[in-house]
């Protein structure tokens, strides 16, 4: 019973996370759009970069970018709540019901492990270059929370 009320407890965590993150970022839409705005806009890579021209500065487009990333840690939230309800009502039940329960908090898990891979180190990262910006680079916190997400990921998939 203490495994399940723990990996419970674990993606309610993220769970909160993320709904502090989504909260963080409409009402404070400036301060969070700044930082995509400059990966986005390379302006503050190393100036002998020659991969500028993958450069967004559309000012719209620049917006786009920032509600998807808002609209996936809303949904990773949702995903991982709806986990964390459906463990919660399971948490008795047999190892083959609570395993059944298991399935939305393991989608928000790997959302959110998708989110940290994709967004932050492919995209960013890499396309973007941010690992080149001593100011808007976002790699070191997105390490953790994939190395977070990835832990409760793991220790939810344990049998109990």
């Amino acid at each position: 019973m203490i495994e399940r009320i723990s990996k419970i407890i674990l993606v309610a965590t993220i769970a909160c996370f993320f709904t502090l993150v989504v909260f963080n970022n409409l009402t404070d839409y400036g301060t969070n759009f700044a930082y995509v705005q400059h990966v986005l806009l390379m302006d503050t890579i190393f100036p002998e970069s020659k991969l500028t021209w993958r450069a967004i500065t559309y000012p719209p487009l620049q917006h786009l970018i920032y509600w998807s990333i808002i609209a996936w840690e809303a949904m990773t939230a949702l995903l991982c709540w709806t986990g964390v309800l459906r463990l919660s009502q399971a948490l008795k039940a047999d190892i083959s019901d609570f395993d059944a329960a298991k399935s939305y908090a393991l989608i928000g898990l790997t959302a959110s492990c998708v989110l940290w891979l994709l967004a932050f180190f492919c995209i960013g990262g890499e396309w973007f270059v941010m690992w080149q910006s001593p100011v808007w680079n976002g790699q070191p916190t997105a390490f953790r929370m994939f190395t977070i997400s990835s832990i409760v990921l793991l220790w939810l998939r344990q049998p109990d």
